[in-house]
């Protein structure tokens, strides 16, 4: 079996990092850094997603702000709360848990979000500065891929990576990242022609596509290297990846489980961009709206 990249361990690393970091904030005498997380509604896995967000705070030192609204909340009113977060000098990082209600324009509550307490980087303001390489705050899923690869030993300069799926919250942003490493990108999606003789040419594959088992292991290069980024629930209750893991495993010569992957490392890049976020506003002040 090829060697299992191990999002766990390697976002533990990171959480205690982030520890140590906080502590050297608070011992400076600045206030540490805050998370504001609006969920709304009762959709039971944001409700998990919202807990493990809250666990990862009180493991890194980072305070964190729970505000639980109802399904009927209106638009207006998310908005409302948004804008006395932005306004309040104890939040330096604000989350809304997605996906929100029908009858909520989820682009017009990202927008509102000022750009520097934006955490999981939608405003276009970050996206654009990610764009040009210039990024502060970093798409939490994409910037947990490229630390699995760094900190798996795994070289990204002169590679082909080849990226299946091109949303706007993994494919686009992880590919922009891996072109900051020196990668060659190719960027496959639902009108790809050839598609498994393109991933056959991949040095290392990055699979967020949302569909259980799509890269199967006759799209694989002997010793690729494979990062599921999929989250799939079969009809047996099972989670899996968008990566045929059984029979890719040995063909590869690394590959991250599902789960146990890309997903701890998520939530260990949301503190790290909470962090960040907090040095920021200490050194840039009301500027990049702190």
């Amino acid at each position: 079996m090829s060697f299992l990249i191990d999002g766990k361990e390697i976002s533990l690393a990171i959480k205690n990092e982030i520890l140590h970091d906080v502590s050297l904030l608070k011992e400076k005498g600045c206030p540490p850094p805050s998370l504001a997380v609006v969920l709304v509604g009762n959709d039971p896995a944001s409700q998990v997603y919202v807990k493990n967000k809250k666990k990862a705070c009180e493991f890194t030192g980072i305070e964190s702000l729970s505000f639980e609204l109802p399904e009927t909340t209106s638009q207006l009113e998310l908005l409302s709360l948004i804008h006395e977060l932005n306004n309040r000098e104890d939040v330096t990082g604000i989350l809304v848990q997605l996906p929100l209600p029908k009858h909520i324009d989820s682009q017009a509550i990202l927008l509102a979000i000022k750009p520097g307490k934006d955490v999981d980087c939608f405003h276009p303001y970050n996206v654009g500065l990610l764009s040009v390489g210039q990024a502060t705050l970093k798409p939490c899923t994409p910037w947990g891929v490229i630390e699995l690869l760094k900190r798996s030993n795994i070289t990204i300069e002169g590679k082909h990576c080849v990226v299946i799926g091109r949303s706007n919250i993994v494919g686009k942003p992880v590919g922009l990242m891996l072109l900051a490493e020196n990668a060659t990108v190719t960027t496959c999606h639902s009108k790809t022609k050839n598609i498994k003789e393109i991933c056959k040419q991949a040095d290392i594959i990055i699979a967020a596509v949302g569909i259980a088992h799509f890269v199967t292991a006759d799209m694989v290069k002997e010793g690729a290297v494979l990062i599921d980024v999929g989250m799939n629930r079969l009809e047996n209750g099972k989670l899996c990846g968008d990566i045929d893991f059984e029979n890719c495993k040995d063909i590869s010569s690394a590959i991250t489980p599902v789960p146990g992957g890309v997903g701890p490392m998520t939530i260990a890049m949301l503190m790290k961009n909470c962090l960040t976020a907090a040095e920021m506003k200490e050194s840039r002040g009301a500027f990049f709206g702190s």
